[in-house]
């Protein structure tokens, strides 16, 4: 470790190698917390690198629990978190409207960070128990369209970095790593970044991934479609900005979309769109972002048909019915 802390000190970069043998040192506990959060530091003041992220992927993966669900053509939609936006859980809203819509979900999520809710944090609130059961998993998906993975149940080695994180309480790399390490590792994505610059370092990620990708960022800061700018996407087939009204969409006022001061008041929310009783704009920003995962899905799609498909799906009660079945099931 003291080497690749020089190199680090000296304004080098590390190797892909090189940080995947890290993290399993991190792992093994042969690093002691002092040595991590100088390596935490050093990464955050330069800025991470593609092949850092790779490498810290890398190791997490190898030593975390892995689910085989290879034979579904399957979506995770999730954002980086970091934007302090605060906002209710619109991509897990949105993944509900994506299954409703009749595509397969397989989403990673935690609870908050920089929010005071994050995906566990409002389905732990409806009695949602965390498996990491491949068996009951695999039923989730095939019954209702949505499987969900709670992140600490998979990626064993985050654990060895939580304390040193929760004593810097400052964003690290492993804020952006999150979202990759998916224990099932789906064929598509839909990325939420809360900038530019992570929106350009998270789609070289996932060109060296391989997948099929979406990557979004808002003007104003958001880490997903918000609709109160426009919006940067990225993807495996085109490079595009959009406006809310490109998408036969109003803008909305930021404090439409506040998740509230507790994760009960984003559960309200959360709740009041799927059951058709939200405020429109809180409707209308689940439907973009639900949109977008579906034109991931299927790229032959226009925006007008992801769109028409989101909101049929939310509408008909359609997500509604997928989430009280997931509950159900998962309780």
């Amino acid at each position: 470790m003291k080497e690749k802390l020089l190199k680090l000190i000296a304004g080098q970069t590390l190797s892909r190698e090189e940080t995947r043998d890290i993290m399993l040192r991190i792992i093994e506990q042969k690093c002691n917390n002092s040595q991590v959060a100088a390596l935490l530091m050093a990464i955050q003041t330069r800025g991470a690198t593609v092949d850092e992220i790779l490498g810290l992927r890398d190791g997490l993966l190898e030593t975390g629990k892995y689910i085989n669900l290879e034979d579904y053509n399957t979506l995770d939609i999730v954002g980086t978190g970091g934007d302090g936006k605060n906002t209710f859980n619109i991509s897990t809203c949105a993944a509900f409207v994506i299954a409703g819509a009749g595509f397969k979900v397989t989403k990673h999520g935690n609870g908050g960070s920089s929010s005071v809710s994050g995906a566990s944090n409002v389905l732990q609130l409806h009695g949602v128990k965390f498996t990491s059961d491949e068996a009951l998993l695999r039923r989730s998906l095939e019954e209702t369209g949505l499987c969900y993975f709670h992140a600490p149940l998979f990626a064993y080695g985050m654990k060895f970095v939580g304390p040193v994180r929760g004593e810097l309480s400052i964003p690290t790399v492993f804020n952006l790593i999150g979202p990759l390490v998916n224990p099932c590792h789906p064929r598509n994505s839909l990325h939420g970044t809360a900038n530019q610059s992570q929106l350009r370092l998270y789609t070289s990620i996932h060109q060296r991934i391989g997948d099929n990708y979406g990557v979004i960022t808002s003007y104003d800061g958001y880490d997903e479609i918000s609709l109160t700018s426009g919006f940067k996407i990225c993807t495996n087939h085109f490079e595009n900005v959009y406006t809310p009204v490109d998408m036969g969409l109003t803008y909305v006022s930021p404090q439409d979309i506040y998740g509230g001061q507790t994760a009960e008041d984003s559960c309200r929310i959360f709740d009041s769109v799927l059951e058709g009783t939200s405020l429109e704009s809180q409707k209308n920003v689940v439907i973009a972002n639900a949109a977008c995962g579906i034109g991931i899905m299927n790229p032959n799609l226009s925006m007008a048909d992801t769109v028409s498909m989101a909101r049929e799906s939310l509408e008909s009660g359609r997500a509604l019915q997928v989430f009280r079945k997931f509950v159900e099931l998962n309780s």
